[in-house]
């Protein structure tokens, strides 16, 4: 049974020829799928040399199906005609299509998969509607991003109602399904069950360390944190904030100058740092060293997966009650939800947190056992089990089926 996937995340092929993509989180991904199939075929950019360290695919029957690197619809579509003859070679060649969306290729892979007569299934991971507010577009280009908003969220759709369908959280599941057509939820993530920590306890220091791990981009809501460690600072609590993840795209750029120049005229400027994107492999060894994590997320979400990796390593979450979140995160059992990311709800939750130690560790106790139901072998199980009965593929079992 060979699988193909069509996704934008872009892979290189490294110098010990491993296939290794930018951020990590979808190479996990694929390897938790990878037991279940002879083969995986990636439909997804290829770049021309490394970006950075990357995270490596390990399972050895993953192959690539090069698509040329784009960055977003605007340097898809005017690609689109050179790549339809590779795109109908490769879906002749795979046994099922699987889409994470949105993403510009998927609705090309899913209408020839039709047209091949190939089963397909969705995996819907992120909401375009819900980020019109706080994309950083003005005028023209404004205009044009919310005519590509409509067109894709109506090209996901499509593809939902047509096809056995997954969603990234509840809020995600409950848009898209239909009285006649129930999207099953899911919770994408990034943990292996060997990931999870033993600490019961932080803020044992003289300084709190607080990490934030996110892209930096307009519609994260990430410029709020330089007036989170100040108001923090003026309670006299001794706290330093590290932002790790990677810029996108100009207004990317412009959110990390603006965040740290935020952080310079309140007078923190050496206790916030933008460390710029790490590695998964290296990222998630390093949640360890902190005291608590805070993700003051805008809508759009699904459910960001890095809530799961800080509740893996032992920390007491602060993230917004938006989208798919509150499926995740039960306010004040495995984490702190503030109904709006402003600088003083997000302190105050931090500042709680520090100063409740009963608190602090019946968050950290209960993120653990959250993050046992959310491995990613957990998840591959039984989303294949679904794919395996709607679609009546038979799959291969792994020696070893996490119970579901």
């Amino acid at each position: 049974m060979k699988l193909g996937i069509v996704y934008h995340m872009p892979f290189w092929r490294a110098a010990d020829g491993t296939l290794r993509e930018v951020e990590g989180s979808f190479a996990r991904y694929v390897d938790s799928l990878a037991p279940y199939f002879d083969e995986i075929s990636l439909c997804v950019p290829v770049l021309p040399e490394a970006r950075g360290e990357g995270t490596p695919i390990r399972a050895s029957n993953v192959t690539l199906a090069t698509l040329p690197p784009f960055d977003g619809p605007v340097h898809f579509y005017p690609k689109l005609l050179a790549m339809l003859p590779r795109l109908w070679r490769w879906v002749r060649g795979i046994d099922a299509l699987h889409c994470r969306v949105p993403s510009p290729a998927a609705i090309v892979a899913f209408v020839l998969a039709r047209l091949a007569s190939r089963p397909a299934f969705v995996l819907v991971v992120g909401d375009l509607q819900a980020l019109l507010p706080a994309m950083p577009y003005r005028g023209v280009k404004r205009v044009l991003w919310r005519v590509y908003t409509v067109f894709e969220e109506s090209n996901v759709q499509w593809m939902v109602d047509r096809s056995l369908a997954f969603a990234n959280g509840g809020a995600l599941a409950d848009k898209h399904s239909r009285p006649a057509h129930r999207v099953i939820e899911t919770t994408t993530t990034t943990i292996s069950a060997s990931d999870i920590a033993t600490r019961t306890d932080t803020c044992a220091g003289s300084r709190v360390r607080l990490l934030t791990v996110s892209r930096i981009d307009p519609r994260k809501g990430l410029r709020v944190l330089p007036n989170v460690v100040q108001r923090l600072q003026a309670r006299g609590l001794l706290v330093a904030l590290d932002i790790v993840g990677p810029v996108v795209g100009r207004p990317g750029e412009d959110e990390r100058v603006a965040i740290l120049s935020d952080a310079a005229r309140l007078g923190v400027g050496a206790d916030v740092r933008a460390l710029g994107p790490a590695p998964l492999d290296r990222l998630l060894p390093m949640y360890r060293d902190y005291d608590v994590f805070v993700l003051p997320t805008l809508p759009g979400e699904g459910i960001p997966r890095v809530l799961l990796e800080a509740m893996t390593a032992g920390m007491p979450i602060v993230t917004t009650r938006v989208a798919g979140i509150p499926s995740l995160v039960t306010h004040e059992v495995n984490g702190w939800l503030v109904d709006q990311p402003t600088a003083d709800a997000v302190a105050g939750a931090i500042a709680r947190i520090i100063g409740d130690a009963t608190l602090r560790r019946r968050l950290i106790a209960n993120g653990y056992e959250t993050a046992r139901g959310f491995t990613l072998e957990a998840q591959a199980a039984r989303m294949l089990s679904e794919v395996s009965a709607h679609l009546r593929l038979t799959l291969k079992q792994p020696a070893t089926v996490p119970v579901a």
